[in-house]
Parts: structure tokens; sequence; C-alpha cells
């Protein structure tokens, strides 16, 4: 396949699953909102529509855990202070926490490894995004064969420019009348694609990986429709009402001879009326617990699919819990870190091979 055939395939894979990450960008950054609100709710009091973010919560509770303390190499001592060394001048202290929290949000993040210009003796570590990077990995071999990062985009969404990383050269195009035009050619011959998918969640039958928040995605649209629902109860139903009886408009006129505005009269502030025949009654608020209580237990269910503590949902006790209670309850969340800090970990190991031949194989 040319370079330009490959392009398009791997940018359509790009653009297929675009919507997919806009709409879980947008759960972890607390924008969506549901859009059947059922109902029982007027279009008066969409306003109010309330978002619970808990897939950020599961997000950042795993990504916490998730720090690269060094490299080791056997019984030497030079190569992982060399590795580290690369690791601080890349500042990925920093950038390595943005491709384990991109990971664990879309399923999948980038590692690229390439050329620094300022110190030619350090490889250069970018981390990318799925928005605009994807590569395609061989079934058998588990290698990555080619990889396409996009970028430059326009206010259209399209980009204008792109890098094709192959196992013997990097090329990289333009878009020039509608068409892609190479531009320059790095023939770095390291036998490997210098890219590295951080893959979470990844099963044999899907390599591409999955969403930590897939699972509490269904249980937060629920928990944010109940919670808008309150919203709506308590504007109507969360204070006593009152009601009048055989009254007519000439009894809630002020003393300027104007009548009282429907505000005056939503608030109550009628406490005496002349007319004998009116009868004035009250109706009792509402209990909202029920709307509570099913909060309560979307938040249990969200605790016992994530492994999550209680404490971390808002339970709590009058009872401080003790120091064991404490940490057995997040054995869970423990075990759940250590396991993507293995594949996480796999990953880095994978670019600094890269870089090391990048490097010594000048």
């Amino acid at each position: 396949m040319s370079d330009v055939g490959l392009i398009d395939e791997l940018s359509h894979d790009i653009a297929t699953a675009r919507a997919t990450y806009d709409r879980l960008d947008a759960y972890y950054n607390g924008e969506h909102r549901l859009e059947a609100l059922g109902l029982a709710l007027p279009p008066e009091l969409r306003k109010l529509r309330t978002v619970i973010n808990w897939p950020r919560l599961v997000v950042d509770s795993l990504e916490e855990r998730l720090d690269v303390e060094g490299f080791r190499a056997g019984e030497s001592t030079e190569l992982p202070d060399r590795l580290w060394q690369w690791w601080q001048v890349n500042r990925l202290d920093v950038e390595a926490s943005l491709a384990h929290t991109e990971a664990l949000v879309q399923g999948v993040a980038y590692i690229a490894v390439g050329v620094n210009e300022d110190d030619r003796d350090v490889p250069l570590f970018t981390v990318e995004s799925s928005h605009a990077m994807t590569a395609k990995v061989n079934a058998r071999t588990r290698r990555v064969e080619s990889a396409l990062r996009l970028y430059d985009f326009d206010d259209s969404g399209q980009a204008k420019a792109a890098t094709l990383y192959l196992p013997d050269r990097t090329t990289y195009f333009e878009l020039r009348s509608g068409r892609w035009v190479e531009t320059q050619t790095v023939r770095h011959r390291l036998g490997v694609v210098p890219v590295v998918p951080v893959l979470n969640r990844a099963r044999l039958r899907d390599r591409k990986g999955r969403s930590e928040m897939a699972d509490v995605i269904p249980l937060t649209d629920a928990a944010c429709r109940t919670l808008t629902n309150l919203q709506g109860a308590q504007e109507f139903l969360a204070i006593p009402q009152r009601y009048v009886l055989g009254a007519s408009q000439e009894d809630f006129v002020g003393p300027d001879g104007k009548p009282k505005t429907q505000w005056e009269a939503y608030i109550g502030r009628f406490i005496a009326i002349t007319n004998e025949r009116a009868q004035i009654g009250q109706v009792a608020a509402a209990d909202l617990r029920n709307f509570t209580q099913t909060v309560d237990s979307y938040a249990r269910m969200v605790a016992g699919i994530t492994g999550l503590p209680p404490h971390y949902l808002g339970f709590s006790s009058e009872n401080p819990a003790s120091a064991d209670a404490i940490r057995s309850s997040e054995s869970r969340l423990v075990k759940r870190a250590e396991r993507r800090a293995t594949a996480f970990g796999d990953a880095w190991e994978e670019a600094m091979r890269i870089g090391l031949l990048l490097i010594d194989k000048r």
C-alpha cells in the first residue's frame, strides 16, 4: 500500500472513533448533559440539569497511584541512571501522568520516540492523544506496523499536516489542494515503528483498549437524571404550599390598589384575607428522600463495580474507621492500580528500548 493510501486508511480510523472519544472527554470533564430527561421534567426546568462526575473520580483515583519511579536493568546502575536522565530531560514526570489519564479515559494513548534537536544524545519522547494519533498493530506479533499522527487542524477539524511512522523511516506530509504531499523523510532504519500504544483494559479480542469509565457511565446517567428530577421537585414540593378556596382576584390587591405579583403569591405573603367565605389551607412539603436514597443506591453500585472505597463516594459513619479497615476497603483499588502499572510500565519499557536503538545505532 502506498504512503498516501496508508494515511487515508489510518486517518479514517481516527475520524471514525472521534465521536466516541469526544463523548468520553465530555464525561470526564463533567460537561455531558443528558438529552432525554423524562416526561416528569418540563422544558422550562432544563437549566436545572445536574452532572455528578463519577467518571473523573474513577479515573483520577487510579491515575494518582501510577507514578513511574525509576528503571531497573539487572545489576547495572549506569543504564537506569541514563534512562532516568532521559526521563527528566523530557519532563516525563508531568507528561507521563497526562498519558496515563488519556489511556484511562479513552482506552489508549501513544508514546512517540524521535530525535531531539536540542540534544542529540537524548531521544525525544512525546505523549500523544488518540484524538490525533492511531497505530496499526500486527495481531500475531503485537508489534506496531505503522502509525499516523495528524496535526495543524483548521476550524472545521481537518488536519493540514501528518506524520507517518514506519519501521524504516518517518515521513512528513502536508495537505495541499486536497492531496497529501510529502515534505520530508527521515530514514532511521530502526526496524521498529517508534510509536508505542499505552493500552488500558486490553483483551485478547480487543487490542485497542477500553475506557475505565465505561462501566460507570450508565450509572452516572441514572444518577444525573435522578438529581435533575430532585431539583425540579425542590422547586415545587420542597416547602409547604398554601391554597385559598372561595377567594377572588380582588382579595389579592395591595394597599396601593395594585394586584400582587405571582412571585409574592408564590412565596406565601398573604397571611389574612378579609373575605369571610375564603378558606385557607396548607399542603405539607413532600418527602424527597426517595431521590437521595436512589442516588445512594447508584453510588453503592459504582463502588461495587469499580472497587472504590465507600468513603470516596461520600459514605461515612459517626465512628471513624480504623486504619486496618481503611486499608482493607482500598485493597481492590490497589490491585487494580497494580494491574494498570504493569500494563503502562511495559509501554514505557518499550519506549526506552526504542530510545536506546535510536541513540546507540547512529
